[in-house]
């Protein structure tokens, strides 16, 4: 979950910058200075759309490390630490990528991540709750999970998949900020107010509508991973890791206020799912007993 969220916040982050210096400079302006350029502007949508994500793909490691105060492993320098870099490289060697950096992250919870902008340029961390809690074979299982993603090209996959949501979003809320402008407020020349305000909104709102399909897709590319994973590791060692996760989601005896904020994944149902990048624990575990 933490790789996607990233990822997202992010691209966010890039796109409010790119589309507030695009209209500082007056780009956007001119696009709609003698009428709306339905052509010009799905071109600059299609600029902006896939740089905002691509520029996210390419500073994906150093903010993942940024915001998860994951610290890479130069050294081994503990018994743990020489297991985690050994096994990832024997991961990385089965399916022919590049050993990737090896990080630890201090969190409670049982969490991992992979990212990267290249397969021979990735990243894996691990939360120093995964390290406590999961056996060695369930640990495995998991960092085969996150070696599958890395070889199955899925940060770069992500990235196509958010290029072209961003687009459409940028290009659809701009027609749509155009036309309340010109139709319900009677701009004359050029745009006014209504149409940033306008513009801002639907963008807010169609973005929203877009995580829907990135978490769609993110949730089909858990699948691959898991699938992947047991062929690196075995099934039954995936199948063991994801009943660890799926015990340390289950509610607990503690308060409802406090168990709330211990938890950190496992299943969404109804309107919540739509938002999900992960399918629920008990799909994943029945996939990968079909599949066996």
């Amino acid at each position: 979950m933490k790789r996607i969220i990233y990822f997202l916040a992010t691209n966010l982050a890039i796109m409010l910058v790119l589309s507030l210096t695009m209209r500082i400079l007056g780009v956007e302006p001119y696009l709609n200075a003698n009428g709306l350029d339905l052509g010009n502007l799905l071109a600059f949508a299609a600029i902006m759309g896939f740089g905002g994500a691509f520029i996210s793909l390419a500073m994906s490691k150093w903010s993942a490390k940024r915001m998860s105060g994951a610290v890479v492993i130069a050294e081994a320098r503990t018994p743990t630490e020489t297991w985690l870099i050994k096994t990832v490289r024997a991961q990385a060697d089965m399916v022919g990528i590049k050993m990737p950096e090896v990080a630890v992250f201090d969190s409670p919870e049982v969490n991992a991540f992979a990212t990267g902008m290249t397969k021979n340029s990735s990243l894996v961390a691990v939360s120093t709750g995964l390290l406590n809690k999961m056996s060695k074979d369930e640990a495995e299982a998991v960092l085969a999970h996150e070696v599958s993603h890395i070889a199955n090209g899925d940060m770069v996959t992500l990235t196509l998949i958010q290029g072209v949501v961003n687009t459409f979003v940028m290009f659809l809320s701009r027609v749509i900020g155009y036309a309340v402008d010109k139709i319900i407020f009677k701009t004359e020349k050029g745009t006014g107010p209504a149409f940033f305000v306008t513009m801002i909104i639907a963008e807010l709102l169609l973005g929203v509508l877009a995580s829907i399909i990135v978490m769609w897709f993110s949730r089909q590319r858990e699948f691959r991973a898991d699938a992947g994973a047991a062929k690196l590791s075995s099934a039954k060692k995936m199948i063991a890791a994801l009943e660890r996760l799926q015990a340390e989601h289950e509610p607990s005896a503690l308060p409802k206020q406090m168990a709330a904020s211990g938890i950190s994944g496992g299943g969404s149902s109804g309107f919540k799912r739509l938002f999900s990048s992960h399918p629920d624990l008990s799909e994943r575990i029945a996939a990968l007993r079909n599949n066996a």
